[in-house]
């Protein structure tokens, strides 16, 4: 090999160096650039996921919220005359009093009968809205869930309805005011000589066993 071709090689050698360094420094850029934006990117998904959660817990407090206003309008709808009703109760209560009593007079009585018929279609025009009046009758047993003590009178039993003072009245399936009762109450006096009749013919029995 001559000189001038052993030159040439080394020239070539030293430009292919030079553009390996090259290639190595720009490699390593790249690198560094490429990591950099894998680091964005995860930093990014991981905001989408943050907002994506964000944005189903919104949708779903605000599909309660609409189902909760739905449901309440419905009951405010189904119940919308009970403020009504409640209004009309002591009109009601008062012909209900006037009703228990039927006077002589035929032309009293002939008012009495105007009444009756003026208080029915005022009854007919609530039930059409789902009004439901319950009246107990005297021997019934006391139900808290419908009736309301109002007075309390001595009887043979606890608890048994004596005399029925007002109707009670549901609208749909709401109870808007208990019957208001007079229960029987057993007096003291009675049970307590039951007991000691009862406490005495066990200890007669018991001094008939021990004489056997």
């Amino acid at each position: 090999m001559s000189k001038e071709e052993q030159i040439k090689e080394e020239v070539i050698d030293e430009e292919k160096q030079e553009v390996d360094e090259k290639d190595e420094k720009l490699s390593k850029k790249e690198k560094k650039s490429l990591d950099k934006a894998e680091e964005k990117i995860s930093k990014l998904e991981e905001e989408v996921k943050m907002w994506k959660n964000k944005y189903y817990e919104a949708y779903a407090d605000m599909d309660n919220l609409r189902k909760k206003m739905d449901k309440d309008h419905e009951i405010m709808y189904k119940y919308r005359g009970q403020g009504f009703l409640e209004a009309l109760l002591p009109t009601f209560d008062n012909f209900y009093n006037c009703f228990k009593f039927k006077p002589d007079d035929p032309k009293l009585m002939a008012y009495c009968q105007g009444f009756e018929m003026i208080y029915n279609q005022m009854l007919s025009s609530i039930e059409r809205e789902g009004v439901k009046e319950f009246l107990p009758k005297v021997g019934d047993k006391f139900d808290s869930q419908t009736m309301q003590a109002v007075d309390v009178v001595e009887g043979e039993e606890d608890n048994i309805v004596t005399k029925v003072v007002t109707k009670g009245y549901f609208l749909k399936d709401r109870l808007v005011r208990a019957s208001g009762v007079v229960v029987s109450k057993k007096p003291k006096v009675q049970e307590e000589v039951k007991e000691d009749k009862k406490e005495d013919d066990e200890s007669a029995e018991a001094d008939a066993s021990k004489a056997n």
